[in-house]
């Protein structure tokens, strides 16, 4: 890893007005960190709610009017982002850091053609004449693996279908060739075969583009074949950080061991069911006072009362209180036995 990271986010927390009179504000991402080199895909897993799109929409500045109150440090290429103005972080979107959100239909405008809307951005971003933007759309189109790409480039987001649509907004954000993309549940709702090329589409960008990927998922499988590192979060907190491998081959947090055991098995005999986290994340009013998934851990005891805190160093690290002589045992249990209430 070079360095300097391409992005380094430091303590970033995120709070919104509680929506009871008197009540505080409610702390959707708490104190989290991490670097992200150029070249590197990131995955970034949790259940809903647990802070992972917040993280990066505030990354970007695009809480918009949520009275969203975002402390700590962005800095992309040594530049701190946060407390940019309107006018400067458009500069950054788009050009610099793009996002494929999660829902393609609702990112896409219905009002305007999709070639039309990557035209615009190539606009606001370049000094590409409207000639030569809609011939690079096309490419683009192309590039994405759009059929008739010509044709394609004055169709209307309804007109195409879920899969054709998820192209069409990697291929926006791929416009500006930015340095980091952020794809959202970048295969939502898409069927198996549609899913898969989506998923070899990213992982064709780095090759292709040059571009980080930051990749945010529930889907550990997804994980598994196209990240270098993962940030599992939850409850607003990273619980735990390493590469892929080191993740797969021997994680350390119980709730990491909860998302792993609910992958079906490749190889040999597979159960009649899934072990499965039961329960579910804590509400943000209603945070327990140490560590906030010791209410669903198999492996609780009376230190958890305490919050455990991710250590600022090491390439693996886990916010648990478990040591290294009870924790593959431990691993052991839950992966076999569940993570029972």
């Amino acid at each position: 890893m070079p360095s300097t990271p391409l992005l380094q986010v430091r303590d970033l927390r995120v709070s919104f007005p509680g929506p009871k009179a008197g009540q505080g504000p409610l702390r959707a991402v708490d104190g989290v960190s991490f670097d992200l080199a150029a070249g590197e895909v990131l995955g970034v897993v949790g259940e809903s709610g647990s802070g992972k799109s917040v993280t990066l929409l505030s990354v970007l500045g695009l809480l918009g009017h949520s009275g969203a109150l975002v402390e700590g440090s962005v800095r992309f290429k040594g530049r701190e982002l946060l407390g940019l103005s309107p006018r400067e972080l458009q500069r950054v979107r788009g050009g610099d850091i793009a996002m494929v959100f999660q829902d393609p239909m609702t990112a896409l405008t219905p009002v305007y053609s999709i070639g039309w809307q990557i035209v615009e951005q190539l606009r606001a971003h370049t000094d590409l004449s409207r000639v030569a933007a809609r011939a690079r759309a096309v490419e683009l189109l192309a590039a994405v693996g759009l059929p008739q790409p010509a044709a394609q480039f004055d169709r209307y987001p309804h007109q195409l279908s879920g899969g054709m649509r998820q192209r069409a907004v990697i291929a926006m954000a791929l416009s500006c060739n930015p340095a980091v993309l952020v794809a959202d549940e970048p295969t939502t709702a898409l069927d198996v075969s549609v899913q898969a090329q989506i998923l070899e589409l990213i992982h064709r960008l780095r090759s292709d583009f040059g571009s980080a990927v930051v990749l945010i998922t529930h889907d550990m499988g997804v994980v598994a074949g196209l990240a270098d590192r993962v940030l599992v979060m939850y409850a607003g907190r990273v619980v735990e950080r390493g590469s892929a491998r080191a993740l797969f081959e021997a994680a350390w947090h119980p709730y990491t061991w909860g998302l792993l055991g609910s992958i079906p098995p490749l190889a040999g005999p597979r159960p009649r069911r899934l072990p499965s986290i039961v329960g579910a994340p804590p509400a943000l009013d209603a945070l327990p006072a140490g560590c906030a998934f010791a209410p669903r851990c198999a492996v609780a005891d009376a230190r958890c009362a305490s919050r455990p805190l991710l250590p600022a160093d090491g390439e693996q690290a886990a916010a648990c209180v478990l040591v290294p002589e009870v924790r593959a045992a431990a691993r052991e249990r839950c992966l076999h036995g569940g993570v029972p209430a």
